[in-house]
This record gives C-alpha cells, structure tokens and sequence, in this order.
C-alpha cells in the first residue's frame, strides 16, 4: 500500500528542512542527496569519459596540467583535499574543462589553445573545482528530484537514466560536453577559483585575462546576459577584475611561504 499523498509532503518538507547547508560563499543552498552518492555519479560519468576513446595521448600535456590541477588541489578545504584526486586531459578542440564528485578533473586539449600560461589554466581549473566544493551537482539533482528519485538516480546510472545523470552533473550524453550550470552557480564558482588561484601562487589578474581570450577567439560570444545560463562574458571579466587587487596580498603570502607553481 502507497503512503498517503499528506504524508509523503509532510515527509518531503521535513527532509527539506534538515537539508538546507551553507556554501562556501554563504549562501543557503538545498542538498537532498549524500556525498557518496554524488561520488558514485562522478565516478560512473568519469569511467565512460574514459573509456570513451576520447583520452588524449599527450604525456608531456598532461603532467603540464596534472601539475596546475594538484597545485589548487592543495588549496581546497578537508576532506577534498586529501581526496585522491584523478586528473584527465581529454581531446577535445572546445576549450573547456570540467570537475566532478568523487574527485575527477577533466581538461579539453582546445582549452590550452586559449589558456596562454599556468596562471590562466588554473583559472579554469579553480572554477571547475569550485563548482564541486560548493556541490553544486548536488544542489542541482536536489533540485531536480525529491530525496526518493535522488538515490534511485544514483544507484541505477545507466539506461535512459545515463542521460539525465550526465546533465545534472554538467556533462552532456556525449562524454565531455559540458553543459551550464546557472549563473549563479556559475558566479559562486568564479569566486572560489579566483581564491583558490591566489592561494596556490597563481595570478588571480589571469582569470579575467583568460576570459578576455575567450571573448577574443569567439568562445565568449553570448546571448544577453538576461536569459543566458552563464554570466555574460564581459560582466564576467568586470568582477573578476575588480576581485583581483583584494586577492593580490593573499597571492603574494602564497608565493612568499614557496608556493610558487612551476608548471610547463
């Protein structure tokens, strides 16, 4: 016998309730499914990414971006942190990157075509990592299903299901398209990996000239900010300038104690 309608919204309100957390950034955010089920996802988007045929045969770029990825990794809060942390250069011409649940990093050959140097690929990098220590996969497949739906997602990722999955996570069905998150996300995600960049030896002034690349080469060409997922790309550039001088002394601290990434 099904529950009473009454009773499974009396119960959705209550796992509601003792699901609001706080991001990094302060803001309330919704989370109605575990960390090790996100992981789970992660890591199931991640294995058909790789074994997808996509892996790029690059050595020499790929320790060159393993080495940016480890130097912000070593900036993230605990338990991320100390989290093994799997790093793939995928080949791509988009110039993108990507992070997920269960410690996954995925960086687009394309994206070092307009990331110029160290600095500006661990403005990409950042922001990704951004996104999954603001779990924002999290708040987006809360968002999407109640608790129930949630852990049936997670469990059961293949079939019609892998679709869905993949979008939630910021991918899309064909492994290593990314897909927006909201402009909110998107913004709090800037934040982060600015800071994190600063914190790592990084410039953070690279962040908005990555972005002044991307509008260069036509990647940042955007419908109006008004209805678009992202940010509009010239805005994007305005903040993150803007943040760049308050986050100058903490870069400078970072250098100072050794953290002065050498990644070629």
């Amino acid at each position: 016998m099904r529950p009473h309608p009454s009773k499974l919204l009396a119960g959705l309100a209550l796992a509601i309730l003792a699901a609001c957390t706080t991001t990094p950034t302060g803001r309330s955010q919704l989370i109605l499914v575990s960390d090790a089920d996100m992981d789970k996802m992660g890591a199931t988007a991640f294995n058909q990414i790789k074994t997808s045929g996509k892996l790029a045969n690059d050595p020499a770029r790929a320790r060159y971006v393993r080495c940016v990825a480890d130097a912000l990794i070593a900036q993230l809060p605990e338990p991320a942190r100390s989290q093994k942390w799997e790093v793939a250069l995928i080949a791509d011409d988009s110039a993108n990157a990507f992070a997920l649940p269960g410690g996954k990093v995925g960086v687009h050959t394309g994206l070092l075509k307009v990331a110029k140097d160290q600095d500006q690929l661990a403005a990409v990098i950042g922001h990704e990592l951004g996104h999954v220590i603001s779990r924002h996969a999290a708040e987006r497949v809360s968002q999407q299903f109640a608790a129930e739906t949630a852990l049936q997602v997670a469990n059961s990722a293949t079939g019609g299901q892998r679709q869905q999955l993949l979008g939630l996570l910021g991918l899309g069905a064909q492994a290593g398209v990314i897909l927006p998150f909201s402009r909110k996300h998107e913004s709090e995600a800037d934040v982060l990996g600015q800071r994190y960049m600063a914190q790592a030896g990084f410039d953070p002034n690279a962040a908005a000239a990555l972005w002044q690349n991307m509008v260069a080469q036509g990647n940042g060409s955007r419908v109006p900010a008004w209805i678009s997922t992202h940010p509009d790309p010239q805005q994007r550039i305005v903040s993150l300038q803007a943040a760049a001088p308050a986050l100058m002394p903490t870069y400078q601290q970072a250098r100072a104690a050794g953290r002065k990434p050498a990644c070629r």
